[in-house]
């Protein structure tokens, strides 16, 4: 239940400390608090899963995550855990179980899903960071909508040892928070890099066509981002690309996923649309590897959604999974030669401002339709995407996302320092303006 102090945010509070065999004062993350999704094991307690039945079917762990215990070895404390979309399977936010915790910028709106209590904890200045996980968008979706900055590592780099699979093609360990320093402080912890470079990016590339699926006016970002770029890097490493074009030129398997469907819809991008079609499918597949076994058993009490969604995953067959894997070799193989080793892609995060709370489902659906086809460039390709939030537009968040390649997270680390302090002095100039 919501106290009027927490927003929602938690489903369980205690306090983890650091270990006290180390000097704290010479930590990296000495003195911060963070809160952890409740997918994550912490000794002592059931990871929940955003669900009632799943923990009360489940063990109390054993063990601590990996992830949860650098954190803790790194001199930060943990107060508690989050909730979350119930088995992480909506970008929403929305939990009938547990609440939907409250976003801190806009009250009437979604709080973005499934790491929704861990994006809600950090906007609402209730810890200095947290954790959660992104499969399908679950840390890139609730940073956008609760203005704050959201990291999605590359693929396979964070362990997700101690952390209930969703999806083991897509599932990566991330973490937000509303500085960049502190993100970076964080990322330097769990990426095991002591060090950051800075390093100048060989380009940044707008992707034009991407921006046209957002409801956010074009030249609004466009004034602010493109002009830190030009005074930070010089205007010459500024690059356009019609990245749906370049994606269907690029990555044959997804001849497989474009229907007629992808090709009709209104304010769309036929390739990306295929693209998040077989990042859905494989997405289904797996979770019911995971979890269709249990579903069966239990028959859990699903929200409205998430039930829907559930029942579509278990009815899934192999069939077109070979392909799936086909593309993300194929994208990832097209991205890696687009933006070489210190290239950059900028793309907006979401379509739009976060969308009301209760919207209707097929009003929802096509939203949902275009946030997929933007999520889908990261989540099939494995590389590593931030969100960078940008002032209030119309009472609302307005963020874009920067795209780096499998293992450059250092230097997107980097680089979101260096340019999101330069975006901030383009803002208050434009503002003044």
């Amino acid at each position: 239940m919501e106290t009027s102090s927490d927003y929602g945010a938690y489903v369980d509070k205690f306090l983890l400390s650091p270990p006290t065999s180390s000097p704290h004062a010479a930590l990296p993350l000495n003195s911060l608090t963070f809160a952890v999704k409740d997918i994550f094991d912490i000794e002592g307690y059931v990871a929940g899963f955003g669900n009632p039945d799943w923990a009360r079917t489940h063990p109390v762990a054993t063990s601590t995550a990996p992830t949860v215990l650098a954190l803790l070895r790194a001199g930060a404390t943990c107060v508690g855990k989050t909730v979350m979309d119930e088995m992480a399977y909506s970008i929403n936010g929305e939990n009938i179980h547990y609440g939907t915790p409250r976003n801190p910028c806009a009250a009437d709106r979604v709080p973005g899903g499934s790491s929704s209590g861990s994006a809600v904890a950090v906007g609402a200045l209730l810890v200095d960071f947290s954790i959660g996980t992104d499969t399908g968008g679950s840390v890139r979706v609730p940073a956008s909508y609760c203005g704050i900055f959201g990291f999605r590592p590359s693929h396979g780099i964070i362990s997700t040892s101690g952390v209930i699979p969703m999806a083991q093609s897509f599932d990566t360990v991330g973490w937000f928070a509303r500085d960049p320093t502190i993100l970076s402080r964080v990322g330097r912890v769990l990426l095991r890099m002591p060090e950051l470079v800075p390093v100048k990016p060989s380009s940044i590339i707008i992707a034009e066509d991407c921006f046209q699926l957002s409801s956010i006016p074009y030249d609004l970002v466009n004034r602010v981002v493109i002009k830190a770029v030009e005074k930070l890097y010089g205007g010459n490493v500024l690059k356009h690309e019609i990245l749906g074009e370049y994606v269907k030129a690029n990555v044959p398997s997804l001849n497989h996923f474009l229907t007629q469907e992808n090709t009709d819809q209104l304010y769309n991008i036929p390739s990306l649309a295929a693209l998040s079609s077989a990042m859905r499918l494989l997405q289904r597949f797996e979770f019911k590897n995971n979890h269709a076994e249990w579903v069966s058993e239990v028959k859990p009490d699903l929200g409205p959604g998430i039930s829907e969604r559930v029942a579509d995953a278990l009815k899934t067959t192999g069939e077109g999974i070979d392909i799936c894997h086909s593309i993300k070799g194929e994208l990832r193989d097209a991205l890696t030669a687009l933006l070489g080793d210190l290239g950059v892609l900028v793309i907006p995060t979401v379509p739009g401002p976060p969308p009301k709370l209760q919207t209707n489902a097929s009003e929802l659906e096509i939203f949902r339709a275009r946030a997929f086809s933007l999520l889908s460039i990261v989540g099939v390709s494995g590389f590593c995407q931030v969100n960078i939030p940008l002032k209030m537009y119309n009472n609302l968040p307005l963020s874009i996302s920067l795209v780096a390649g499998h293992g450059a997270d250092g230097f997107l680390l980097q680089l979101v320092e260096s340019l999101s302090g330069k975006i901030k002095e383009e803002e208050i100039t434009q503002s003044k303006a």
